[in-house]
């Protein structure tokens, strides 16, 4: 097994906070101010919007609950018109938070799922990530793994000491146990964190670290988004000795969530606001996921050859309430369970 150096890991740390501009700078002369939690590959497919449409676009990223903070707080004087984040209950609360304004749009409705949308118009998915289980191919057998339900089958005590998961301030964590609340209750949660934990469970600080701790024979068995490993795959090719396995297959699914958008209730240019909205749905959907190797909502449109790679799986249907509204459960279960 190769030991590889953590380069990458700088790149996922993103812990942003209203840290940067886009590539005109907020406050210009842009048709459209875009607010961001989305960190990946913006200008090229923004690029791409104003190279077809002539409609230019500068953008402002953050952190998903500092930027809504900002939504709320300039109220009527936001020179934003969409605001775009990575974690579909922040969607949620930020149409509960009344910052978005309702869209009835065919284009939209017919290329983002149901389930990747708000029923009201407020948000829409634009892409997808799966968080399932990764594992050393040469240390464990995927037939090992609990097919029914996998994130489950991990408090076995046959995966004592060889279990790599993330820090519980990540939403990515907090989504899927807020996941689990929804689907087992909390008590059954409590036991499958707590189980985790007791399986000594080494926590890392970011999915790539999580993904060499697997490659560098540190642990053998992980939970991370599948585009983590394809970044890894694109960068090492066959030397990255990680495969990924597909969660709960017989049973819920694998857990899923979204990054998307809306249109922001106080803009002042929402045609092309929604015009972008529909451009990033359908025809810009392959600019805006496939550089992160991500899912792209639209079923009409293939995932890149790295993603595509990974095969066709089950997921659970993702309730963007249920991420929203079990938050603040998960975050609390979390600690009460000690997993930091």
């Amino acid at each position: 097994m190769r030991r590889l150096t953590t380069l990458m890991a700088g790149l996922v740390a993103t812990g942003t906070v209203l840290s940067g501009c886009g590539f005109l700078g907020i406050g210009g002369e842009a048709d459209l101010q875009i607010y961001s939690a989305r960190h990946y590959d913006l200008e090229k497919a923004f690029e791409a919007f104003t190279e077809e449409t002539g409609v230019s676009v500068e953008f402002l990223d953050g952190d998903d609950a500092e930027l809504l903070e900002r939504l709320k707080a300039e109220g009527e004087d936001s020179p934003a018109d969409l605001f775009i984040t990575v974690d579909a209950g922040m969607l949620w609360n930020a149409g509960e938070e009344g910052v978005l304004d309702e869209v009835d749009s065919a284009v939209l409705d017919e290329a983002v799922p149901a389930d990747l949308r708000d029923s009201g118009g407020r948000w829409f998915g634009l892409a997808m990530r799966a968080r399932t289980v990764v594992y050393d191919p040469d240390a464990v057998d995927p037939t090992e793994f609990d097919d029914s339900d996998t994130y489950a089958g991990l408090t076995d005590e046959k995966w004592q000491g060889r279990l790599c998961l993330r820090t519980a301030q990540s939403s990515y964590t907090q989504s899927l146990v807020a996941s689990l609340i929804d689907l087992h209750g909390e008590e059954r949660t409590r036991e499958i964190v707590e189980g985790w934990l007791a399986n000594d469970a080494e926590i890392k600080s970011n999915d790539v670290e999580l993904l060499d701790a697997i490659n560098d024979g540190e642990c053998e068995v992980g939970i991370t988004n599948h585009y983590y490993l394809a970044r890894q795959i694109e960068e090492y090719g066959e030397d990255y000795d990680v495969a990924l396995h597909w969660a709960s297959q017989d049973g819920d699914g694998t857990h899923a969530n979204i990054s998307g958008a809306g249109i922001v209730a106080s803009s002042d240019n929402k045609t092309d606001a929604r015009a972008l909205l529909e451009w990033l749905a359908d025809d810009g959907q392959s600019a805006f996921v496939d550089a992160n190797h991500e899912l792209p909502v639209n079923p009409e449109v293939e995932p890149e050859p790295i993603a595509a790679s990974f095969g066709p799986f089950e997921r659970m249907p993702v309730d963007a309430e249920a991420y929203g509204a079990l938050n603040a459960d998960a975050v609390d279960l979390l600690a009460e369970a000690g997993y930091e």
